[in-house]
């Protein structure tokens, strides 16, 4: 019997080596950070930057648009041009002179069906069936106040002002709510059309005071990234909201922190002309849980306590945000860069990244299966948001038509530094790839 025994220990030593092995072989890809000639963007940037080629050239979409009556209260924001260019970096060194203003929807009066609050331009999706290449879908970030979206008790959506946060610009400042919807174009982004919104957070999962002393959102989903994997748009976007309903008396910090902070949602294409209600979150088994339910979050991208985790409305923050995912050719496998918050008002001085190597997200589980976030980069007394890769002028680059949704082995690392540079969008650094 006992000889029995030990043959079973040391099989089991055996299969528990060789699974160990081959997780070693299968290690997360390498990559390598080298300083290179700065770039400086001409414009305003306060998003991912979405972009697309339209045949031979190269369109960025950055900026703000709309009513946003704490940073833009006289008229609303004019910020959301496009600059064209024969490859990407001809496009990002465009004068601000040479920023074309497109036709976008007006905001519509409070109660009124349409476009409320400021957009913000996050993804460009292009229709392959267009072979002109003009049929664009813009993903967009949107924020509102209980001022210009206030609750409507039928539909559910809209806010209460009653003990609202404070905002980013101090305490007479009210926090916004995120929510994100589509655009389309027929002309390359001349002209735009409101399709609605398509993913959000209903009032009562907002976390208001005496809780939510962030500075930053009440709640909400936005900073989206979204890519192509079969037949369905993947939307990787920040969950501020709470997992369930907020309550004062029954608040609880870590039940916030674990239904945050990066998560997925899916929607058909056939579904993006009328995208209102079709969209699923990850329920943490499958894509069932509605637009404006309660969905689950990547873990491989939270940050335990132990680790200096926290929740998104706390003041010591503690989570990842504003995913950017690109596909990367040369390493055949997903790659997501992500900020990282450690105070109030969006404070992190580092960059992180994170890589998957199943190029279907459909499949069981492969849209959570990043690896564990490791950083890429730490610049000290600096505010960095927004990290994305971008190609290059490379004939490679160009042939391929790269953009920051597929990248090669080489692509250039943009970031906005808040501060010290008072808000400056620029790219000091290339990154390289190397294959595990």
């Amino acid at each position: 019997m006992k000889s029995y025994i030990i043959l079973f220990l040391v099989t089991m030593a055996v299969i528990m080596s060789c699974k160990n092995n081959q997780t070693e072989k299968h290690d997360t890809p390498g990559f390598r950070l080298a300083i290179s000639d700065t770039i400086h963007f001409n414009s305003f940037v306060d998003c991912n930057m979405a972009e697309a080629w339209i045949g031979d050239t190269f369109r960025i979409f950055p900026g703000k648009y709309g009513e946003d009556p704490l940073w833009d209260p006289n008229g609303g924001a004019r910020h959301l041009k496009f600059a064209d260019g024969h490859n990407s970096l001809e496009a990002f060194r465009s004068r601000a002179e040479d920023f074309t203003e497109p036709g976008l929807p007006p905001n519509v009066p409070p109660g009124t069906e349409g476009l409320h609050g400021a957009v913000w331009f996050e993804t460009i999706w292009q229709d392959t069936s267009d072979l002109t290449g003009k049929t664009l879908y813009a993903i967009y970030h949107n924020e509102n106040y209980p001022s210009t979206l206030p609750f409507d008790s039928l539909s559910g959506s809209g806010y209460k002002n009653h003990k609202w946060p404070v905002g980013l610009r101090g305490p007479e400042s009210p926090a916004a709510v995120c929510r994100i919807g589509i655009m389309k174009s027929v002309n390359g982004g001349r002209n735009w059309e409101n399709k609605g919104i398509f993913i959000e957070d209903l009032y009562p999962r907002l976390i208001l005071l005496p809780h939510n002393t962030s500075l930053t959102f009440a709640g909400g989903v936005g900073d989206p990234s979204a890519v192509l994997s079969g037949e369905y748009l993947y939307l990787f976007y920040g969950e501020y909201g709470y997992p369930g309903i907020y309550d004062e008396n029954s608040y609880d910090m870590d039940t916030e922190r674990k239904g945050q902070c990066i998560s997925v949602a899916r929607i058909h294409t056939s579904d993006l002309d009328n995208p209102v209600g079709k969209a699923k979150r990850w329920d943490g088994d499958s894509f069932s849980a509605p637009h404006n339910g309660i969905g689950a979050p990547v873990i491989s991208l939270q940050i335990d306590t132990a680790e200096g985790g926290g929740a998104a409305s706390s003041p010591g923050g503690g989570f990842y945000w504003g995913p950017s995912v690109s596909w990367n050719t040369y390493l055949n496998c997903w790659v997501m860069l992500m900020g990282h918050v450690t105070g109030q008002s969006w404070a992190g001085n580092e960059i992180y990244i994170s890589f998957n190597p199943y190029k279907n997200l459909g499949e069981g589980d492969h849209s959570q299966m990043w690896s564990k976030p490791k950083i890429l980069l730490k610049k000290e007394g600096y505010f960095l948001w927004y990290p994305s890769l971008q190609p290059a002028d490379t004939k490679e680059d160009i042939e391929n038509r790269y953009t920051s949704l597929r990248l090669g082995q080489k692509a250039r690392l943009f970031v906005k530094y808040l501060k010290p540079y008072n808000d400056r969008y620029m790219s000091e650094y290339v990154i390289e790839f190397t294959k595990p």
